[in-house]
């Protein structure tokens, strides 16, 4: 009979250990022996005794799953103790035969990591991941006031106030000067209409037939819960906006280069009014990326450049090594699946994150531009594949440049260059002052008329 042939695997890690995160205890494997497990709770002292149980074992080394944000005090309690901590990927941990439980789920990625078959996930630095929670705190708030807008909306519909047909934004200047006015008890149609802004396209006359309120008291009283919510939180966004200026303003002042740097004004760049408020965010964001304009990209918006200082930053970007690397891991690269030298699949991976909605929303507005090249790029893609793969072959594209000027310091340079309208008028009158002087022309050759003074 022929004897089984044993494969055995080399041993990458010999010192390592696996993690199993949870909410109320955390499973630790040093082995695969029954001794080896250990359960640890999950209060500091308990944190501090689990550094010190794999210190007096020998172990240099620690894999565990992104498990919510359980394993957050853990990383940094394990870091702060001198271990090279690997953040894995639940997904390349699944593949576990039998019964599944706690302790042969630690044990198991103990066995991947020692081996070398698990990759740690990215991880921003200490100062971009502060920036994160600003940022993200602020686009709760964002949501918290969008859906206050939308109650406010829905009770001037039951007191019979059609605010939102006359008005593009109830929460604009004429919409909250109305609002503000029913909440104090004001009626009268036309009273409430002296509130309009003179850049208001509806005439008082036309606001006034909207506003013929039902009086309901109820929706009154409902009103004005909804207005004061949206106020305070308006409040809070503005001192969000405060610390994520004073943040950037610290780590621009630690380098004397970046002091120094100044950005070239952008007043065509339409600054929204979810964008963060009472800072120069174009030079900001210049000075951060050691002179970078990322800006001077045409779709890329205030938002998209505060996603990627927050999501990835500038030492963040650096850790990829290509460009390639850099569109995988946001999920823009199609995840080509070859067998028999056949292409099976080529569909972009599931799963998207906040820097990756941001690409996209600004190629979706790359793609309502006109003769650029990236737009030009997207109507190409457009006309083959249809939007959704337009819009993001192009957000790929943008992640692949974003990463070029930012690793390798390089400007953006477009094979042709976007001029908006007015440095289009501005080009066109010169052209046309050279052929005037060339030709020596006069009023009466181009058929002018001038008028009598």
């Amino acid at each position: 009979m022929a004897r089984k042939k044993k494969v055995s695997l080399e041993m990458i890690n010999p010192h390592a250990a696996g993690i199993d995160v949870g909410s109320r205890s955390h499973y630790v494997a040093i082995g695969q022996g029954k001794d080896d497990v250990r359960q640890f709770g999950v209060y500091a002292e308990d944190l501090q005794a689990l550094a010190k149980w794999l210190l007096d074992n020998g172990i240099t080394t620690t894999a565990m799953e992104s498990t919510g944000t359980y394993w957050q005090n853990l990383y940094s309690t394990l870091q702060e103790a001198g271990l090279q901590v690997i953040l894995v990927n639940g997904k390349f941990t699944k593949n576990i035969h039998g019964k599944k439980t706690d302790v042969k789920d630690c044990q198991w990625i103990q066995k991947l990591h020692s081996i070398g078959l698990l990759t740690g996930s990215f991880l921003p630095d200490a100062a971009t991941e502060q920036l994160r929670t600003y940022c993200r705190h602020r686009s709760h708030l964002i949501d918290m006031a969008a859906d206050a807008t939308r109650k406010m909306q829905q009770y001037l519909r039951l007191l019979n106030l059609r605010l939102d047909v006359v008005v593009k934004d109830v929460t604009g200047e004429t919409g909250l000067s109305i609002i503000e006015a029913v909440c104090k008890g004001e009626s009268d149609a036309a009273a409430l209409a002296s509130h309009r802004h003179y850049n208001c396209r509806k005439s008082k006359e036309e606001i006034a037939k909207a506003l013929q309120s039902n009086e309901r008291q109820d929706y009154l009283f409902a009103l004005q819960q909804e207005l004061e919510l949206y106020k305070l939180v308006r409040g809070k966004i503005a001192a969000c906006d405060r610390a994520i200026e004073l943040l950037l303003k610290e780590q621009i002042e630690c380098d004397s280069a970046k002091r120094e740097l100044n950005a070239e004004a952008k007043p065509y760049k339409r600054v929204n009014k979810n964008a963060p408020k009472n800072m120069d965010l174009n030079q900001l964001a210049y000075q951060y990326f050691d002179g970078v304009d990322l800006m001077a990209i045409e779709g890329v918006s205030h938002s998209t450049v505060i996603m990627l200082m927050s999501e990835v930053g500038n030492a963040g970007l650096k850790k990829f090594s290509c460009a390639k690397q850099f569109a995988c891991w946001l999920r823009l690269a199609p995840n080509n699946k070859i067998s028999g030298g056949k292409v099976l699949s080529n569909r972009i991976p599931k799963g998207s994150n906040r820097l990756k909605i941001a690409l996209r929303n600004a190629a979706n507005s790359i793609g309502n531009l006109k003769d650029t090249h990236l737009s030009n790029f997207f109507r190409r893609v457009l006309y083959r594949r249809g939007r959704a793969a337009a819009v993001s072959a192009t957000a790929r594209k943008l992640a692949v440049i974003i990463w070029n000027m930012v690793v390798k310091g390089i400007s953006y340079q477009p094979p042709t260059n976007y001029e908006f309208l007015d440095q289009k008028r501005k080009r066109k009158v010169q052209e046309m002052k050279k052929l005037i002087t060339k030709f020596n022309l006069t009023t009466d050759d181009l058929g002018l008329q001038t008028s009598p003074l």
